[in-house]
């Protein structure tokens, strides 16, 4: 596959072999049986591997069927609004606020404005650019939205857990606890030890549409899921 053919199409279930070897893509599968096709990304130690969603590169019958997905998960906690982390979980945020008859959507961000103050933001690195060192805002004229309701915080990946702590520590410095967290991928197991030591009730709390492992090199350069 060439690099932009990945993340737009879903296919049926069935279309690729999930039980073997994997080379140039991942096959992720939603709890339907339908199937994404992933990239594999090398990590650095050169044995590991996880599967990579960009989800504002995907097309759109692809954003739809994860966003209609994940509103599906959440919308019996009968969700009051939609809080999205930037910046991919934006794109994902829209779509299921959209998705669950919201008017509108709550995003936080990263980019300073001059109204907002710095007692509403929490520091913020991401697994794709540790190098970065940003912070975390909420808009104050947006927490009128948040305070007294039942908030859903959305991110597109989950993976280390660090983007969606720095989400909880932010509504928290503001006195607003979600009643969900929710994404499109669940990438690996790291994030749990994460999340359980912000609070014991989050990985209870939180729903993804799909999960894929880390990938380990087999002695014939192919990626398999670890026995």
């Amino acid at each position: 596959m060439k690099p932009h053919d990945f993340w737009q199409d879903i296919h049926p279930p069935g279309s690729f072999e999930t039980d073997g070897d994997f080379t140039s893509f991942f096959v992720a599968e939603l709890e339907d049986g339908r199937q994404l096709r992933l990239p594999i990304r090398l990590l650095a130690d050169g044995e590991h591997a996880l599967a990579s969603l960009i989800i504002n590169q995907a097309g759109f019958a692809v954003l739809d069927a994860l966003a209609e997905n994940l509103a599906a998960k959440i919308e019996p906690l009968d969700i009051d609004v939609v809080a999205g982390l930037p910046t991919l979980g934006l794109t994902l945020a829209a779509a299921v606020a959209q998705k669950l008859g919201h008017s509108r959507y709550v995003p936080l961000g990263t980019s300073r404005k001059f109204w907002y103050r710095d007692e509403l933001s929490v520091a913020l690195s991401s697994i794709t650019t540790p190098e970065q060192q940003k912070r975390l805002y909420v808009d104050p004229r947006m927490l009128p939205l948040l305070e007294g309701c039942r908030v859903a915080l959305i991110d597109d990946v989950i993976s280390s857990g660090t983007s969606i702590v720095a989400g909880l520590d932010l509504l928290a410095s503001c006195g607003i606890e979600p009643v969900v967290i929710g994404a499109a991928m669940l990438q690996s197991d790291r994030w749990r030890a994460r999340l359980d030591a912000a609070g014991p009730q989050w990985q209870a709390r939180t729903k993804g549409v799909f999960a894929t492992p880390i990938l380990e090199r087999t002695a014939e350069g192919k990626w398999r899921r670890p026995a």
